[in-house]
């Protein structure tokens, strides 16, 4: 983490779900006048979707650096017809993982790009767990994600907008001064102490910072006085994160885990509960959110440390994928966040208690012993598995002005229509 540090004098929002995300990127899209710089999991061709197309398409015709990257498991399902109007503009696509299917599946199924980043002019960006996709929206029915994203401007932007043209194999340039920069005023949510949040942006890979994200929660969990709230979509965390958040119990915190109680993958809840007995015997206070399937990835501790981002706390996060969060020491960021998370907590969540988990046959705390271990060197057991390289591809143009020497490009051009 040596290469970022905590940014002063941010301006950050909350955005719950689809309703609130959706409509507020599209608007700074519209309004863009130098780049977008997006990154993300999924991309499909729905509502939302196309939604993006439109908006990133006009943006590039006129004029403005375009670039989308998406990972090639998450978004096998775009085909180049999709994407042509982008690129005919002149935006760019980059695909993660460019690797044709195997035996009719993914090569790096398990080696995914899982952040969700959207980057706006160098002065706007959005981190969180919100996929372009119908799924984020109450309209896609009883299988739409509750989840969340912020909005943040100020200097922690650079921060990020760096990142993610080096993710792509380019240096950030500099951007571009108009001539209203000179007569812009201070956004007024600066002036408000309320809203100089400090944040910090931070990453995981499987290079230089493995533990980035995990090493954050640990040390809010072991600087914790009064309360905890976590909700988590996929939560099978390591030893240590374990460890940590029974020292903080022992210490008189109320540490709260809200998780999944409907989730679209039982796998998920099946893995989850089998820790259930102990997270309740330490004194952790389980719930489970059971009004849709949860995609969250937040947490809020004391009255002034919050995280957002893209991962989860789980195996594949934690230790194999690739992602980002934002961590924040603001007072009124807390209050929203922890407002919110009191309300699905409340409103939506059922307690799991002791009396759930205490008639359990022996060998099922025996598969629960052998899963954990499993589970925890998992990611140091795939690790042993050789991939290719974890290379981004570009499709800058249209088929036509593809040149027999661009096989990178091809290939990933080709990839996106044979991937089922």
């Amino acid at each position: 983490m040596t290469e970022r540090s905590w940014r002063e004098d941010n301006a950050i929002r909350l955005l719950e779900n689809g309703e609130e995300f959706f409509p507020a990127v599209f608007d700074d899209i519209r309004a863009a006048q130098q780049e977008v710089i997006i990154e993300t999991f999924i991309w499909w061709e729905d509502a939302i979707g196309r939604a993006l197309r439109q908006v990133l398409e006009e943006a590039a015709a006129r004029g403005v650096k375009v670039d989308i990257t998406v990972d090639g498991h998450g978004s096998a399902l775009l085909n180049k017809g999709f994407i042509q109007p982008l690129t005919d503009a002149g935006g760019r696509v980059h695909v993660f993982g460019p690797m044709a299917p195997k035996f009719g599946k993914h090569p790096n199924l398990l080696h995914r790009l899982h952040r969700k980043i959207v980057v706006i002019d160098g002065a706007i960006a959005y981190i969180g767990g919100i996929n372009f996709s119908d799924a984020h929206m109450r309209y896609y029915g009883p299988e739409s994600k509750q989840d969340y994203a912020a909005r943040v401007q100020g200097p922690v932007v650079e921060d990020i907008r760096r990142f993610c043209y080096q993710a792509i194999g380019e240096s950030a340039r500099p951007r571009r001064r108009r001539l209203t920069d000179m007569f812009r005023r201070v956004p007024s949510e600066w002036l408000n102490p309320r809203a100089a949040a400090q944040v910090l942006f931070i990453t995981r890979d499987n290079t230089r910072h493995r533990h980035d994200i995990e090493t954050m929660y640990l040390m809010a969990l072991r600087a914790a006085e009064r309360d905890v709230v976590i909700m988590n979509s996929y939560f099978y965390p390591s030893y240590r994160f374990l460890r940590a958040m029974r020292q903080a119990v022992q210490r008189g915190v109320r540490l709260r885990l809200i998780l999944q109680g409907n989730p679209d993958k039982q796998y998920v809840k099946f893995a989850s509960r089998t820790l259930y007995d102990y997270l309740i015997g330490i004194g952790v206070e389980v719930w489970e959110y059971q009004e849709r399937p949860s995609h969250a990835k937040v947490a809020v501790v004391d009255d002034h440390w919050a995280t957002v981002g893209s991962s989860n706390l789980d195996p594949f996060s934690l230790a194999l994928n690739l992602e980002a969060n934002i961590v924040v020491r603001d007072h009124a960021f807390n209050r929203t966040l922890r407002a919110s998370l009191d309300h699905v907590q409340t409103q939506h969540s059922r307690r799991v208690t002791r009396a759930d988990v205490m008639h359990r046959h022996p060998l099922w705390h025996l598969w629960r012993t052998i899963s954990f271990h499993l589970l925890r060197y998992l990611p140091k057991l795939i690790r042993l598995i050789p991939v290719k390289s974890m290379r981004v591809a570009t499709i800058a143009r249209a088929q036509e002005d593809l040149g027999p020497g661009d096989r990178k490009i091809g290939h990933a051009e080709q990839k996106l229509n044979r991937l089922p």
